[in-house]
């Protein structure tokens, strides 16, 4: 292995790695063995823990993948194991820990969350149970459950607090955020403050009419509006020559369509979500991008591909979310807008947003009457403390949002003006909201105000949700 140059060392030294830190680079890097004290030989200590370290494109970061063996089910842990995966981003043993949680498959690049860059700490990232590789095989579906997600991630904290003492803050995004939420639930002291980015709370999946109220006035654009629904309709209308493209598509990059069971399925399903993506990912900005109704068919295939993606309801496109699907159709549930314009054009609304559409019938589920989320919501609005939920305003996923209750304590929630559904909403907040939701964090956190510019989000912050790109 290369051995470190004196400019390196000094980068790292003006990055803040320093001492015994400085040191375990130059001892990776030289293949000399790292030294007593040293994180990796500490993280190795831990039991049931995999530690591989990688090449760090962070300054002042180390970066390991972890691998820790995790029962399938937590009341019996004496049974069946998987493997779960986790990447950590080693800065130093006393700055503050984020955990990061996706929900789904964990980053596979190095990256500083929002509030990340705001601590200045290390940051561990927990790919969700279930998602592959971190699959038990064979696979009971079953266990696929908010709480044993939530158990997992309390005993990998259980593990690394023995090395990082200060303060825990939780993050995440989209379903990453409702992941944060569910984990302080069941375990509200693992961590002391949590930042919740654009998180839905499906609480009653049998009424979903906020859905309907939200597309109807999102945005102060009614051109727009009324712009996305007639291209909508439009798709469907030349449903022909649209799956002409799909079909040349799918040839040419191997997609199938068992899941859904046919092309047309995929299509309209695509359709249906049109409208949704595009504010979910666009701003209103973006609405001159949207093509006229006259457009040309390639045109038009175009726009659909690129804000409903055709390629998401093709089998390779399911598959890697089978793990969301279980869980929408078991305890999650979805939201099933009405988009009452395109009934007269649609031949398969059923199977829109429906979970059990989505999965294989190798793989049974059966819904839970809400229990699961009308238990989250009450412990919200009633003993949910240091909760931090910050939504897009123009983010469909906004129209059910959690609340707080007068049982809520040292919990704030953020409206950010304008935007959509994005994981580094503090740095869009009006300036006073801003100032305050850093305040908090760095409090919750332990850090100084005086060590960062309350007003500023450091620009190497990222938005997780734009390393991927899953529907929720």
């Amino acid at each position: 292995m290369r051995r470190v140059t004196q400019g390196a060392l000094a980068l790292l030294l003006a990055a803040g790695v320093t001492g015994t830190a400085v040191s375990a680079v130059q001892a990776v890097q030289t293949g000399a063995p790292a030294q007593a004290g040293d994180v990796a030989v500490e993280l190795k200590k831990i039991r049931g823990l995999t530690v591989e370290e990688k090449t760090s494109n962070l300054p002042g970061y180390r970066w390991f993948w972890l691998k820790y063996k995790q029962p399938v089910d937590h009341r019996r842990p004496n049974g069946q194991w998987f493997e779960q995966r986790i990447m950590l981003q080693h800065k130093a043993e006393s700055r503050p820990m984020v955990l990061y949680t996706s929900g789904y498959h964990t980053p596979e690049t190095m990256f500083r969350s929002e509030p990340t860059a705001l601590v200045d700490g290390n940051q561990v990232s927990v790919e969700y149970r279930y998602f592959s590789p971190s699959r038990p095989v064979p696979t009971d579906w079953k266990k696929d459950t908010i709480w044993q997600a939530a158990t997992d991630e309390h005993r990998i904290i259980r593990e690394l607090k023995r090395i990082y003492k200060a303060k825990w803050i939780s993050t995440g995004a989209s379903k990453g955020g409702m992941t944060a939420v569910y984990h302080k639930r069941f375990y509200p002291r693992d961590v002391d403050g949590s930042v919740v980015y654009v998180a839905p709370n499906n609480v009653n999946d049998r009424e979903d009419s906020a859905y309907d109220r939200f597309f109807a006035s999102v945005g102060s654009d009614a051109k727009c509006r009324a712009q996305l629904k007639d291209v909508a309709r439009e798709f469907l209308k030349r449903r022909p020559a649209m799956l002409k493209r799909f079909e040349a598509d799918a040839a040419k990059n191997g997609w199938t369509f068992k899941y859904l069971r046919s092309m047309d399925r995929a299509f309209e399903n695509s359709v249906m979500d049109y409208e949704w993506g595009f504010w979910q990912y666009k701003l209103q900005s973006d609405c001159g991008t949207v093509p006229a109704v006259k457009a040309s068919d390639d045109e038009l295939y175009k726009s659909l591909d690129e804000i409903a993606g055709l390629s998401f309801y093709t089998d390779q496109g399911l598959d890697p979310y089978l793990p969301y699907y279980y869980q929408a159709g078991y305890e999650l549930g979805a939201p099933n807008p009405k988009f009452k314009h395109l009934r007269p054009y649609l031949r398969y609304e059923s199977t829109y947003n429906n979970a059990r559409a989505y999965l294989p019938s190798s793989i049974p589920v059966k819904w839970d009457g809400g229990k699961a989320m009308r238990d989250i919501d009450k412990w919200v609005r009633t003993k949910g403390t240091g909760l931090m939920f910050i939504y897009g305003a123009n983010d469909p996923w906004r129209a059910e949002p959690f609340r707080l209750g007068k049982g809520s304590r040292d919990s704030y929630y953020y409206v950010a003006p304008g935007m959509n559904h994005s994981g580094r909403l503090i740095d869009k907040l009006p300036a006073e909201h801003k100032s305050k939701a850093i305040a908090d964090l760095l409090r919750w956190a332990n850090v100084s105000s005086t060590a960062r510019t309350r007003s500023t989000v450091p620009s190497d912050a990222v938005d997780p949700l734009q390393l991927e790109r899953p529907k929720l």
